[in-house]
């Protein structure tokens, strides 16, 4: 019988990553570099700030209290003290090349739908902003976050936070 023929034969498929009028899409791996190190930096950062600031204070007076969360102010505050660390951190790369600085190390960047760069406005206010929001929310941000992490796996590669921005990430060369 003639391998054409086989009716029974499993389907074939070119393995190839899929490549986009203004460049090739990132590797799931290359995003997922540049986020843990764009996490390293925020991390050595804000750790500080937060403990000097008071925020583990605050979680061991809820415990012992027995709270479960904190209180939505206090989560605002701190939500709203990140977001702004966040600005400090990235603005600088975000607004030159579309680049976090752990895109910039693993050499991808953040392009419109249309391949344009896009203002660090609309980067802050519509790929950021929301998703620093949400975060906060008890219970639903920890959702949200899993869910937005998930959809990496879409074979447009487009997170949660990609589709509210209308933007992906590109390799940058």
């Amino acid at each position: 019988m003639v391998e054409d023929e086989n009716p029974y034969r499993s389907p074939q498929a070119a393995l190839s990553d899929p490549v986009t009028e203004d460049g090739e899409l990132a590797s799931r791996e290359g995003r997922l570099g540049a986020a843990i190190l764009d996490t390293i930096i925020a991390l050595v950062i804000t750790l500080p700030i937060m403990y000097f600031g008071g925020y583990f204070d605050q979680i061991e007076t809820n415990s012992e209290a027995g709270q479960m969360f904190m209180p939505i102010g206090v989560l605002a505050l701190w939500g709203a003290i990140g977001f702004a660390l966040f600005v400090l951190i990235q603005a600088y790369p975000l607004h030159a090349s579309g680049q976090t600085w752990g895109k910039r190390v693993c050499k991808i960047k953040i392009v419109r739908m249309n391949g344009a760069q896009p203002s660090l406005g609309h980067l802050l206010l519509r790929r950021y902003l929301p998703i620093n929001v949400i975060s906060i929310v008890p219970v639903l941000g920890n959702v949200f976050g899993i869910v937005d992490v998930l959809m990496i796996f879409r074979a447009d590669r487009r997170c949660a936070h990609d589709w509210i921005a209308d933007t992906r990430v590109v390799r940058a060369h």
